[in-house]
């Protein structure tokens, strides 16, 4: 467990890494804008700068770190709470869920409002089957859960093939874009941002409890902890918080499967230093991965989704290689 001031120089740490992704977002761009306009765009002026910082950037740069934070606490509950290193915020079926509600909407030519809420819809739907498919005897197994978090997000995917095969031409690209993860229309950041500081604000409080499960069941409910009610309680949370990312970004991989594994290595299993941990990493990861997306190839942008896949895979693949023999 580690020390209260190491804790703290980690948090620190990874707070600036996460300011300095806002700052690096708002500065890079086909219209490069120096540091001094960026303050002045905050402060409400920078002419045509500031616009761009105060319309596009600024949104855009906020809606990520809050997408990549929400990604990476809800990967941190399921992993303690699934006692499971390799499950990750859609494990539940939730970004099948999300993908055929926004891709139902996108077929229908649905406003982006619109787009967004088929989309949560979706999730949510999603999610709710997963928990009334794997409710028996009165309870949820964590290896019953899995599984029907796996077929439902295999039936989801048959769905969204159905979906891609029978779209026009015109409205694929967008359909794909959705699928790998795009931030462009992410232009209100701030219901991820209060869904964000709220699943942290929620889950904290729990950290304790979170930490003797993760040590077995038996042993938690030995010490107190209501372990049924809890279990239900983050779940859920975590399915929100997903659904909530999901809404706002669409569908991306490997933030919320690595992103706790390093933050692990760094302060431990702790949960009360883990969790907003893993959320300032989280965000600033994405941020970054965003930033380089609008900028590798500019004007043209890349879906955000496949930098976090390239990144994702050979730091998992590192991950294991440091373990042999079980995951990491």
């Amino acid at each position: 467990m580690p020390s209260r001031r190491r804790a703290a120089l980690v948090l620190l740490l990874l707070a600036l890494a996460g300011a300095a992704a806002l700052g690096a977002a708002l500065l890079a761009g086909t219209l490069p804008v120096a540091p001094a306009d960026a303050l002045a765009a905050l402060a409400g002026g920078g002419g045509e700068a500031g616009e761009v910082v105060r319309a596009l950037r600024l949104p855009r740069a906020l809606a990520a770190f809050a997408c990549g934070g929400l990604l990476a606490l809800a990967g941190a509950l399921m992993q303690v709470l699934l006692r499971n290193p390799l499950a990750d915020p859609y494990v539940l079926g939730v970004s099948g869920g999300a993908a055929v509600g926004a891709l139902l909407a996108l077929l229908a030519s649905l406003p982006a409002a619109l787009v967004h809420g088929g989309a949560f819809a979706g999730a949510l739907g999603a999610t709710l089957l997963v928990f009334g498919l794997a409710h028996g005897e009165g309870a949820w197994t964590r290896t019953r859960l899995l599984l029907t978090g796996v077929i439902v997000a295999s039936g989801c995917s048959a769905v969204v093939a159905l979906i891609l095969s029978i779209a026009s031409e015109g409205q694929l690209r967008g359909m794909l874009f959705w699928l790998m993860g795009d931030l462009s229309h992410a232009v209100t950041p701030w219901p991820a941002l209060v869904v964000l500081v709220a699943g942290l604000a929620f889950a904290l409080p729990f950290a304790r409890d979170l930490n003797l499960v993760a040590h077995g069941d038996l042993a938690a409910r030995a010490l107190g902890v209501p372990v049924g009610r809890l279990t239900l309680g983050i779940q859920v949370a975590a399915s929100l918080l997903t659904a909530t990312a999901v809404t706002t970004a669409g569908s991306i991989a490997f933030v919320g499967l690595v992103v706790p594994h390093l933050v692990r290595l760094a302060v431990g299993n702790d949960q009360r230093v883990l969790l907003p941990a893993a959320a300032l990493a989280g965000g600033a990861l994405l941020a970054c991965a965003d930033t380089l997306a609008r900028t590798l190839i500019s004007p043209q942008q890349l879906p955000v989704g496949v930098l976090t896949a390239l990144i994702g895979v050979p730091l998992f693949l590192f991950l294991l290689g440091r373990q042999p023999g079980r995951a990491p």
